[in-house]
């Protein structure tokens, strides 16, 4: 998967980081001050964006941490069956299928443009627009 090693204090909420070979969102992100016999540490609580499960990071504010290139791309619907939908990119026209997250379903239909994430072979739906 593609990443970039980032300090971990330059992390904000919202940023992307790499937990358990998991990409996942920062929700929320806390550093105490330094102590008498150790450096500043930060706590890191991040959200998975494919399994939706809590993680947290307890590390130096120096320490790296591998951050994912998420390429962001837009997509036209060709057919949709129950969860799964087939999309065709429209920058190369490639044709692949994804499954529709519980948030989009029942909303996307045939002939929809929709914007998604691709980390290495996996996929995710983010938007939707009507054609």
């Amino acid at each position: 998967m593609a990443v970039k090693p980032t300090p971990i204090k330059d992390l904000k909420n919202g940023s992307y980081v790499m937990v358990d070979g998991e990409p996942c969102k920062v929700t929320d992100m806390t550093k105490s001050k330094p102590g008498k016999h150790g450096s500043t540490k930060a706590r890191v609580e991040v959200m998975g964006i494919f399994d939706n499960k809590r993680r947290y990071i307890l590390k130096p504010t120096s320490a790296m941490i591998d951050v994912p290139i998420i390429d962001k791309k837009k997509a036209q619907v060709i057919s949709v069956e129950g969860d799964i939908v087939q999309l065709m990119d429209l920058e190369d026209y490639s044709t692949f299928e994804t499954t529709v997250p519980d948030e989009f379903k029942g909303k996307i239909d045939t002939g929809m443009e929709v914007e998604y994430w691709r980390l290495e072979n996996r996929t995710l739906i983010k938007a939707y627009k009507n054609a």
